[in-house]
């Protein structure tokens, strides 16, 4: 599935979105999360012992909610295929870090062995689902 404009422009406008993510025994977790996208794809760096990346790794799957934090509080949640990134994620991770941080400009990306060494992997999810959305 690929994302209409009106929604990647509304993604791309906020920074934070709440996670969820299935455990294979079947509860759900959710956190809240700084995000970015890339195309029709959403990522989510975190350490690679968090609960979301081992659900991600255990399912294959999660959804973000997105909200706008104005009236009407638009919002829109994305869900679909998942899973932990560990190769060629510095740029995304030093975007997000841009994106956190209110950064003009991104950090110097790090390599994946600094990553690594700092148990930093970026989870993705694919587009598979789109909505509900309000709002938007």
């Amino acid at each position: 599935m690929s994302l209409e404009d009106p929604i990647r422009t509304f993604l791309d406008s906020q920074i934070v979105g709440v996670l969820a993510t299935r455990s294979a025994s079947g509860s759900f977790h959710q956190s809240l999360v700084y995000y970015g996208r890339d195309a029709d794809r959403l990522f989510i760096s975190t350490e690679t012992q968090r609960r979301k990346a081992r659900d991600v790794r255990e399912t294959g799957w999660a959804s973000l909610c997105v909200m706008g934090h104005e009236r009407p509080f638009p919002s829109v949640t994305v869900a679909g295929p998942a899973f932990v990134e560990t190769d060629d994620i510095g740029v995304r991770t030093a975007a997000l870090a841009q994106r956190m941080l209110g950064l003009e400009e991104a950090p110097e990306p790090q390599t994946d062995e600094a990553l690594a060494g700092v148990r930093r992997v970026l989870i993705v999810i694919e587009a598979e689902h789109v909505g509900p959305s309000s709002y938007i």
